[in-house]
């Protein structure tokens, strides 16, 4: 009787330790987790700060170039035809 008294209490003790390797894990699956959803903020957040600065670069050329730059002259010329034809889109659509 013995012997399986011995068995019962080594399988208690093992699932016991199973259980806390478990709970150990979801914790640090828990905490990766988090981890994880700050580092996508993160590059969310970087994104939209590159983008901004992608702007104020292209404005930045258009204006050297207005300024008199002939490096970006050609892609100015192009940018404001563009936007002369979108103002007179806009003009037809507000005279119908």
């Amino acid at each position: 009787m013995s012997n399986i008294e011995d068995i019962v209490h080594s399988l208690e003790s093992k699932i016991n330790k199973v259980l806390q390797k478990l709970e150990l894990l979801k914790h640090a699956n828990s905490k990766l987790s988090q981890e994880l959803e700050a580092s996508k903020q993160e590059i969310l957040n970087q994104k939209q700060h590159i983008a901004t600065w992608e702007e104020k670069y292209e404005a930045l050329k258009i204006a050297n170039s207005i300024l008199g730059s002939d490096e970006n002259k050609r892609e100015t010329k192009l940018k404001i035809n563009a936007l002369i034809r979108d103002i007179d889109h806009c003009i037809a659509q507000l005279s119908d």
